[in-house]
């Protein structure tokens, strides 16, 4: 019979236990998503994350070359509207920033891989 209340008192302190944690996790839970609607301190408010930028960038390098290549393509063909210095212009424009953006590419590689061999 002793066997049985201790087996009793410590199923029912294992449920109280059980309750304890699951009440813990529910206001974790209600902390993590209040933090989540707060705004980052880190980044002021408005300004566009570095994906955002440098997909910017991307698109901005690819339409310079895409006009480059317009111009080019239109000088070949004859146009008169088009002249020598503008292509050139265009394909040095292109040329520069794709140099660039091959850069900060390089360098963000870089900097992820020197993370990546910090000892933890």
């Amino acid at each position: 019979m002793t066997d049985r209340a201790d087996i009793n008192s410590v199923l029912s302190e294992i449920r109280s236990m059980r309750s304890q944690m699951m009440q813990s996790q529910r206001i974790t839970q209600e902390q993590t998503q209040r933090l989540d609607k707060v705004a980052d301190p880190r980044q002021p408010v408005g300004a566009p994350s570095f994906n955002d930028m440098f997909s910017q960038a991307v698109n901005n390098v690819n339409a310079l070359q895409k006009d480059s290549n317009q111009l080019a393509t239109a000088y070949e063909q004859g146009d008169p509207s088009v002249d020598i210095t503008r292509v050139m212009i265009a394909a040095q424009k292109s040329s520069v920033s794709f140099e660039a953006l091959t850069q900060v590419r390089n360098r963000v590689v870089r900097a992820y891989e020197d993370i990546m061999n910090m000892p933890v």
